[in-house]
């Protein structure tokens, strides 16, 4: 690689649009990266002008990040070809559902010794009843060793410099020095770990759990079920970790990327906040995302839906009630009031699966 780094943003949505503030004034400041960071934006008019146009000459993503303030240096390009070109880090932050297109158009037209960091939360389906993880997929297509970002880091906050933790998994310990040094700031705290696959899964799952807390919150019923479904979803991610991703540590779902995501999910994201005026409304999940969302995706059902589809695959549904139901009740096959009854009194909650999983996994280490 250069002595600099070149760093491109791939996405621009309020996510993309928050890392990019960061990305940007830490590209600024540090001598081993480029001043320039490129940002893919899909192109939109906003108001009869395009909206690359209005970020490079206001410095805000109106649309997807308003009253914020990019640094000048992140310049946003229409082109994803031109954004990614000659860039050695490719920080990835697009829709999952979008993935497989973006890979192929940059397939053989970045360098070939670029590396990816995968902000994306979500799975994708495979053939014959799988799923794979997003990173594995731009691996797979692009040919380049690919880490991944999860925490508990709604944009808005990050956006607004509150202090925050993040996980970056990274098995490569030189990249991983590299890639906390762009993204770290003194509010937003960066942990390395080598468990990649366990912070990506940590990152997709909790959407899903995140739904189930707004259809509790949705139908009234109080901080002590909400208590419950987040336990027992936490249990069912570490549960499927353990089943289709094995090798883990237990520790990572200790880790921002874990329990503190699930946590702040449940109670302030967008998929719990869609579940929620999903059951007050009666509107469909399509209809509550074009209104509540400003163009924005809901990852939480269409996670639900790869999950099961795996699930199903393997006969497994019956061993994860929560992540089930929850796909049940966005695609119409049972009420949100039906939830309670799936994992009430549910005996795959209470069989030795998780703890047995636990035990066999390394314990929790404390950072200081």
């Amino acid at each position: 690689m250069a002595d600099k780094q070149r760093v491109c943003i791939i996405g621009s949505g309020n996510w993309g649009s928050a890392i990019a503030k960061i990305v940007g004034a830490n590209a600024a400041k540090l001598n081993n990266f480029e001043d320039r960071v490129t940002m893919y934006v899909y192109e939109e008019t906003i108001n009869g002008k395009k909206l690359t146009e209005i970020i490079n000459e206001t410095h805000e993503n109106v649309k997807y990040l308003p009253g914020h303030k990019l640094p000048p240096n992140v310049i946003a390009v229409p082109d994803v070809v031109k954004a990614a070109e000659d860039a050695d880090i490719l920080i990835f932050v697009i829709p999952h559902q979008f993935i497989n297109k973006i890979c192929s158009t940059l397939l053989g037209k970045i360098k070939p010794t670029a590396v990816g960091l995968s902000l994306i939360k979500g799975f994708d389906k495979k053939e014959g009843g799988g799923i794979e993880l997003i990173s594995h997929i731009i691996n797979k297509q692009l040919h380049i060793p690919v880490s991944v970002l999860m925490g508990a880091n709604l944009a808005s906050e990050v956006a607004e410099e509150m202090f925050c933790e993040t996980t970056i998994g990274c098995k490569d310990k030189n990249m991983a020095s590299i890639l906390r040094d762009i993204i770290q700031t003194p509010y937003f705290r960066v942990v390395v770990v080598e468990d990649v696959d366990s912070v990506e899964c940590c990152g997709a799952l909790k959407n899903i759990v995140a739904c189930a807390a707004g259809f509790v919150d949705g139908l009234g019923l109080g901080d002590n079920t909400k208590a419950a479904v987040i336990r027992l979803g936490l249990m069912e991610m570490i549960k499927f970790v353990d089943v289709f991703f094995p090798g883990g540590k237990l520790s990572t779902f200790f880790e921002s990327c874990g329990v503190a995501d699930l946590i702040t999910t449940c109670y302030g994201g967008r998929n719990r906040k869609v579940s929620e005026a999903f059951v007050k409304t009666g509107k469909t999940i399509e209809e509550l995302e074009k209104e509540m969302l400003n163009g924005q995706k809901l990852q939480g059902p269409f996670t639900a839906e790869e999950v099961n589809y795996m699930l199903k695959a393997k006969d497994m549904e019956r061993r994860f009630p929560l992540f089930t139901a929850v796909h049940r009740i966005c695609t119409g096959e049972i009420k949100p009031a039906e939830l309670i009854e799936y994992i009430r009194y549910h005996p795959e909650h209470m069989d030795n699966d998780v703890n047995a999983t636990i035990l066999q996994l390394p314990s929790p280490r404390c950072r200081l």
